[in-house]
């Protein structure tokens, strides 16, 4: 059962920042300008720019500061600006029309230098929740983004946090991405009722925490 459509990433994630539980997984996030670029960059080694409503990573920016500047990528392509402003510069002439969203970055867990996220997708059927899907994604060679229209691969979770993180125990992260995904249902059933369908994107940092990325009402 698909059930209500929400496309604002903005709306999910405000949502979910309202559960003391939940808001610790959420990446620090804020609605993108040049005032909150700054103020993120100076609180964060890296951030992503995305937009509020999109699919399929369509848009995806990412910053990284690098001790001489700022590394922007976009695509398979990187530059190197040297200041603030050019920085700036940069990011106008992309026209980001679009209303955007700054995320702090996190740096993901990989497989052979290829980041690594998850999806977790759940469907409401006769009044249930039920798990349909738990599959790691990898990106695909040189890009930051693992969504499979741009290439990236599936993989099974547990195999997928085995070859990433051979140290943590993949059963017990498997386990608590469940349990976060139930809390995560319960509040935004309530406060958007009608959704039937919900895709959940979680990544695990290099230290095996887990972070809230995005939330689709319409998942693949």
């Amino acid at each position: 059962m698909a059930g209500r459509q929400l496309a604002s990433k903005w709306l999910k994630t405000e949502a979910l920042l309202t559960d003391p539980q939940v808001a610790p997984y959420i990446p620090a996030t804020q609605s993108y300008g040049g005032d909150t670029l700054v103020s993120m960059l100076d609180e964060h080694e890296m951030v992503v720019i995305k937009p509020i409503v999109g699919t399929g990573g369509n848009g995806v920016i990412r910053i990284q500061k690098d001790g001489t500047g700022y590394l922007v990528t976009h695509k398979r392509r990187t530059v190197h600006v040297d200041t603030l402003n050019s920085l700036l510069h940069v990011l106008n002439r992309m026209k980001l029309k679009r209303r955007y969203m700054i995320q702090q970055g996190i740096h993901l867990a990989k497989i052979q230098g290829r980041p690594l996220d998850y999806r977790v997708k759940v469907v409401k059927e006769r009044g249930r929740w039920e798990f349909r899907a738990m599959l790691g994604r990898l990106a695909s060679p040189g890009l930051f983004v693992t969504n499979i229209c741009k290439g990236g691969t599936l993989l099974r979770c547990r195999h997928a946090l085995r070859l990433s993180l051979p140290d943590i125990n993949a059963r017990e992260k498997r386990n608590e991405m469940r349990h976060l995904t139930r809390q995560c249902i319960t509040i935004l059933e309530s406060r958007f009722p009608g959704i039937g369908e919900l895709g959940f994107d979680y990544g695990l940092d290099v230290e095996g925490k887990i972070w809230i990325l995005e939330v689709n009402t319409r998942p693949s």
